[in-house]
């Protein structure tokens, strides 16, 4: 083992992720954030179309397993896996798709940053301007609820724009690129 990390031989490592791996990297990725998405998502259904109690409004996975909503590790959790996800996954883009790629990051970085003032607030017993529950900055004007969905919605569409992009370069991109995430242009 110790050879291998001596000869940085690990058969995945970060560069492999960025070209030989970059496609199933971002696919892996890409299944993960939407599956948060959803959750979003199934919690605002169920809040707005159904009409249920904030209380009661979980998500999917929050039903069976109601502490997860109440968790604010594992909120912390995603929001830090997700920024580590676009800061790893970065060096692959290339153009176009790599400045939607920056903006995704971006709005990430402060995401992260309110989750993380979240967190602080749940493990030192001391919330924010004396609120009954941890509260984030934006949360002192807009809801919970609301904001988090604002905030993955306004990280998944620049990620979802570089996606296209990267998977439909131009000729200069193409030439950048060091993984095979586009196909191949039909030679006319």
């Amino acid at each position: 083992m110790a050879t291998h990390a001596a000869s940085g031989s690990f058969p995945v490592q970060q560069g492999a992720l960025n070209t030989k791996y970059h496609k199933a990297a971002l696919n892996v990725f890409l299944f993960i954030v939407v599956a948060h998405w959803a959750e979003h998502v199934a919690q605002a259904i169920q809040i707005y179309a159904l009409g249920w109690p904030l209380p009661e409004a979980r998500g999917v996975l929050g039903r069976p397993f109601p502490w997860l909503v109440k968790s604010e590790w594992m909120h912390y959790g995603y929001a830090l896996l997700m920024l580590v996800g676009l800061i790893i996954l970065r060096k692959g883009f290339t153009g176009r798709a790599r400045t939607w790629w920056n903006i995704s990051l971006g709005i990430q970085v402060w995401h992260h940053l309110e989750h993380l003032i979240l967190l602080v607030q749940a493990l030192v017993g001391a919330n924010l301007l004396g609120k009954a529950a941890p509260t984030s900055i934006v949360q002192l004007i807009v809801p919970r609820v609301e904001l988090h969905l604002f905030y993955n919605a306004v990280v998944f569409a620049p990620m979802v724009v570089a996606m296209i992009l990267h998977r439909r370069p131009n000729k200069a991109e193409r030439a950048e690129m060091k993984c095979n995430c586009a196909p191949l242009p039909v030679a006319a």
